[in-house]
């Protein structure tokens, strides 16, 4: 992109702003800059003034139950045998989420990086990709992996995994894929400046994997390969199967365009989405969007009727998310802390929320699709997110339950 076609697609969105400190900058920054201009969607600002599409539009929430463990466990061998042969037969790819840094957790390290371990080194990824290899070792086949990065961590995790050999898994089996960015903007529409050379991004939000595998060009080596299926998880949860073949072959012979693993809720109120029915399809209500009624709820059994909470664990049939894409999905404007330089130039990390990101949401895929399959999973086998450095959903939780669970860390 040209500077005098840089200043036409500002002004085409009021954002000349932009270039403010560009006669300042070096060769590369410019060029840096003028590309990333290119390659940013300004039209997403639009939605300041109409609003969050996703919650404008939520419709009526009725309960949606589960898949539960007794019957699961009564068609075990039958589910195992169809997810195998659909993994043997090559239709089968796993997509993880790693688009995510390490902030919270006290390091500046993307957040697959993270080490668990405590008399060795045991890291996020590597965990993940041990999960994988028991599903490997049972079906005697690989099943390519799709590893969603940011910009903000992509080198970073490529050069670790290059480090540690791919934790054994092979580079020809792994593929690596960016999330698109979406500006952030203040209340005014006016997109912030990370730096007189950068404009102020963030990931587009745990919606954006397929419409960014698809820019990205990896849905063509999905398609080529003969895929059929994606199970899409992320990355902070170190118990989850991956590509299980009997979440999978439960998915398939269900029907069902789509599988979400789901697990009993400790509370009502437990901060995790609940699997629902919203106007008559699949859906998921947040944690903060459960109201006093929804809460109340029971179902025929006398148990809470939202009691089956999403682990970010679903297996979707491809084809169908073709359609989803295309159709476009709902964007969230989501209020947040914009670190950014001022007009004279100084950085400023705000205190408090002072501006606008916009993200699509994986929820807002599931409801798009017919039908779903809630498959309930053994919470202490398949359930331990490292969110935190302490306390709840944490490092510390974590390794408490992988050593429940057998792992030596």
């Amino acid at each position: 992109m040209t500077l005098e076609e840089a200043k036409k697609k500002l002004a085409e969105y009021g954002q000349e702003h932009v270039l403010r400190f560009y006669d300042e900058l070096g060769d590369e920054e410019k060029k840096s800059l003028l590309a990333q201009i290119e390659n940013t969607d300004f039209s997403v600002l639009h939605y300041l003034k109409t609003g969050d599409e996703g919650k404008n539009n939520r419709g009526k929430i009725t309960p949606l139950g589960a898949m539960e463990l007794p019957e699961i466990e009564s068609r075990k061998e039958e589910f195992k045998e169809a997810g195998l042969s659909a993994i043997r037969g090559g239709k089968v790819g796993a997509v993880l989420l790693a688009g995510g840094m390490g902030t919270r957790l006290g390091s500046d390290d993307p957040k697959c990086m993270y080490d668990i371990g405590i008399t060795k080194h045991v890291y996020i990824i590597q965990r993940q990709i041990e999960n994988l290899d028991e599903v490997v070792a049972e079906a005697g086949v690989k099943v390519p992996l799709f590893i969603m990065t940011s910009e903000k961590n992509d080198a970073k995790t490529k050069a670790f995994l290059k480090e540690h050999d791919y934790f054994g898994y092979g580079k020809e089996n792994i593929w690596f894929f960016r999330q698109d960015m979406a500006p952030a903007a203040d209340p005014d529409g006016k997109v912030y400046m990370e730096s007189k050379s950068r404009i102020a991004t963030s990931p587009n939000g745990n919606g954006g994997w397929y419409s960014s595998m698809a820019k990205s060009g990896i849905l063509d080596i999905v398609h080529a390969k003969g895929i059929e299926w994606l199970n899409c998880f992320s990355v902070d949860n170190v118990l989850q199967r991956i590509a299980d073949p009997v979440f999978i072959g439960a998915t398939i012979l269900s029907g069902c365009a789509t599988g979400a693993k789901v697990v009993r809720k400790v509370s009502p109120d437990e901060k995790v989405g609940a699997m629902c029915l919203e106007d008559g399809r699949p859906s998921i209500v947040e944690y903060y969007d459960m109201t006093p009624e929804l809460l109340a709820a029971k179902n025929e059994k006398g148990d809470p009727a939202y009691n089956f909470g999403v682990i970010l664990n679903y297996v979707f049939r491809e084809k169908d998310l073709q359609r989803v894409v295309n159709e476009k999905l709902p964007m969230h404007v989501v209020n947040k802390k914009i670190a950014h330089i001022t007009e004279n130039g100084t950085f400023v990390k705000p205190e408090e929320p002072n501006g606008y990101k916009f993200e699509q949401l994986i929820l807002d895929m599931i409801h798009e699709l017919d039908t779903c399959l809630p498959f309930e999973v053994v919470r202490g086998h398949e359930f331990a997110p490292i969110k935190n450095r302490t306390g709840v959903d944490s490092v510390e939780s974590a390794r408490e339950l992988c050593r429940k669970d057998g792992i030596e860390l």
